[in-house]
């Protein structure tokens, strides 16, 4: 088979020879199917390979973009395959025709799924293929229960509950996909379980990054941080908090009776078939403890270049400078703004067997085969300088380190490229070009930086339009003259231009938004740029510069997504400034 999907692969033009050695190399080296290596490498989209097995296996094909991913809702198919076996076997029921069910699966090579299938309908079973990705998300909206934080919550509320009592179930893992059974659940504790479970999965199925609960005076507030912005949710009651709280704190091993410190703590949590980490903070407030859950869905990032948001110019300039053998790469933006997703997708498509690839994090966000990856902790020695140190010891060939924080740390990385490594890291300053005075005020020489510096980026996130909801819209010519200016854009392909505004509906929770994608600025090292670092260190010359090599600063790149019909022209201009 593996053989077979290779070469459709090649004949579609979306693979060549070596592609596909390397795949399989990686394959039998990581005891994993030839269609995961293709995909972990990026050489294809998991669409791509999942388009390639339908022809294989003569399986049709469905998608949410071919429209036969989407199950029939008045046909009742959820009693016909429960949830929970729909989520344990990657299957979704998707429309009835006479005395035949149609589904959609992973594999349509399990003869034993399709005959339980058909025992449990009655019917004959019609496969389609699907990707995971696709199939998770279609799950989870087909049997989501969207009043069911709302139902929990309105509970009555037991006040002066014994914390410890909240201790129940423990455990390190906690499978929030069958919360509502609570057999194994004594009365005492099961109200709040069943909060804390209803926020976890509710917050999970709306795409959330952090919950903040926190009280007031009067009242208490919980909030969702869905792509960027934070909506209210249906809140528990007063009483019930300081409970909600403890289960938490004895979820992630935390002291349940210190509420006078700041405690940080994290647990993990199953769901989906996937494992979700969520990270704990806990600190003291005026009216009681505020808590913030960070949720950490891996199942969610995406890896793949070709879907960050790299105009094709930028993606080329930076998986060139990757490709190098050796020199200094930074990656800048402010906090959440998706640097460590892009960093860990560039290593992941440059990654290779026959290099040694290292990184330095704190904490390690992603979990990335075939490259060794070490966790900073700073209260035994282990900083972000002295691992460097270290790793110059291990022979590596390309080092990722999570921030370049300090001096040393930045001493150390120009020592690692000027000793003929490659190094990737990250900054925190307003835009790409930042990057270069403060290097310089870390202590690295200008010289010493202008020969190193392979490629300077910076990336915000702008929210994607819903694309169930979105409608046309016209701008006024004030802006749209302004958008032809600053994207450096031909007004006479205006006719190709699309764009839209948001409205808002249920699919996106009411938002007008679905997701996020980056925009970037991407600057490549030209002679020009290397002898003003070298000579003056002058910001504006160097921004001069930059313009002059055609490259896209931030605000360019969003009037691109703007045009393409991606987000709208507020969102733009509310994170990007015209001098980007």
């Amino acid at each position: 088979m593996a053989k077979q999907l290779s070469e459709i692969l090649i004949d579609q033009g979306t693979l060549n020879a070596d592609q596909v050695k390397r795949a399989q190399l990686y394959a039998k080296q990581n005891n994993i199917s030839i269609a995961e290596a293709i995909i972990k490498f990026g050489f294809a989209s998991e669409e791509q390979v999942t388009a390639a097995l339908s022809k294989h296996f003569s399986v049709p094909y469905a998608s949410k973009e071919n429209g036969i991913l989407v199950p029939e809702k008045e046909q009742n198919l959820q009693d016909i395959i429960p949830e929970k076996f729909a989520r344990e076997n990657m299957v979704i029921p998707l429309f009835l025709e006479e005395d035949e069910l149609a589904v959609a699966v992973l594999d349509p090579t399990n003869v034993f799924l399709l005959e339980n299938i058909k025992l449990m309908s009655g019917k004959q079973v019609q496969p389609f293929i699907a990707s995971k990705s696709q199939l998770l998300s279609v799950i989870d909206s087909f049997y989501s229960n969207k009043n069911l934080l709302e139902e929990v919550m309105n509970e009555t509320a037991k006040p002066n509950v014994d914390a410890a009592a909240v201790a129940a179930e423990s455990d390190e893992d906690v499978d929030v996909s069958g919360f509502l059974d609570l057999d194994k659940i004594s009365p005492t504790s099961s109200q709040y379980v069943k909060q804390v479970n209803a926020i976890l999965r509710q917050a999970i199925s709306e795409r959330t990054s952090d919950i903040h609960l926190e009280m007031f005076d009067e009242r208490v507030s919980l909030r969702f941080r869905i792509d960027g912005s934070l909506y209210e949710r249906t809140a528990p009651a007063k009483e019930s908090v300081s409970a909600i709280i403890s289960r938490i704190k004895i979820l992630s091993k935390l002291d349940i009776a210190e509420k006078r410190l700041p405690q940080d703590g994290s647990f993990t949590i199953r769901y989906q078939n996937r494992s979700i980490e969520v990270r704990v903070s806990v600190c003291p407030a005026v009216y009681g403890e505020k808590l913030v859950l960070r949720i950490l869905d891996r199942g969610t990032g995406e890896m793949n270049v070709d879907k960050l948001g790299f105009e094709p110019d930028q993606k080329k300039a930076f998986l060139e400078a990757a490709n190098l053998p050796h020199g200094l790469i930074f990656l800048t933006g402010p906090t959440g703004s998706g640097k460590s997703t892009t960093l860990n997708a560039v290593l992941t498509t440059i990654r290779t067997p026959e290099l040694n690839f290292m990184t330095l994090e704190d904490p390690v966000e992603y979990k990335l085969a075939g490259i060794s990856q070490v966790q900073v902790k700073p209260a035994i020695g282990l900083t972000f300088a002295a691992g460097l140190r270290s790793f110059l010891r291990q022979d590596p060939d390309v080092i990722l380190v999570g921030e370049v924080r300090d001096n040393e740390t930045a001493e150390a990385c120009l020592k690692a490229a000027l000793t003929g490594h490659l190094v990737l890291s990250t900054l925190h300053t307003n835009d790409a070009l930042g990057a270069v005075p403060r290097l310089i005020d870390m202590g690295m020489e200008p010289f010493l930086l202008a020969s190193s510096l392979a490629l300077v980026a910076a990336q915000r996130l702008v929210r994607i339009l819903c694309p169930y909801c979105k409608v046309p819209h016209i701008p006024d010519p004030a802006t749209l003259a302004r958008i032809i200016q600053e994207g450096h854009l031909n007004p006479r392909d205006q006719n190709s231009w699309t764009f839209f505004k948001s409205v808002g509906c249920p699919k996106c929770f009411g938002t007008g938004f679905m997701g996020r994608r980056a925009i970037y600025e991407v600057y490549r090292m030209t002679e020009e740029m290397r002898n003003i670092i070298y000579k003056t260190q002058d910001l504006v010359e160097l921004k001069r510069a930059a313009v002059r090599s055609g490259a896209l600063n931030l605000r360019a790149n969003g009037w691109h997504k703007v045009i393409r019909g991606l987000t709208t022209v507020d969102e733009i201009l509310s994170i990007t400034t015209a001098d980007e």
